[in-house]
């Protein structure tokens, strides 16, 4: 059973960073931004995204959630803590 809920987080945390990583592309798109000026853009906003992700984690943590309860609450403050587009 641990295993299995080990895995599961493991599936989120990894589902956030793969949403991190697109938006992140997404918004160097949209910023047409090329060459080391994108490097550098995705090398802050990956940063940026793993410090919500920590952030909203410890939230999650403070407020007892666990489950479903946890992960929707996790999605929507690390959509919440993204900059503005």
């Amino acid at each position: 059973m641990r295993k299995y809920l080990m895995l599961a987080l493991l599936a989120a945390t990894s589902a956030n960073f793969a949403l991190a990583d697109a938006s992140c592309d997404a918004r160097a798109a949209e910023k047409k931004l090329a060459g080391a000026a994108k490097t550098s853009f995705l090398k802050k906003c990956e940063k940026d995204a793993a410090a919500a992700q920590k952030s909203c984690d410890a939230k999650a943590a403070e407020k007892k959630l666990a489950g479903a309860a946890k992960n929707s609450f996790v999605k929507k403050c690390v959509k919440d803590s993204a900059p503005a587009k």
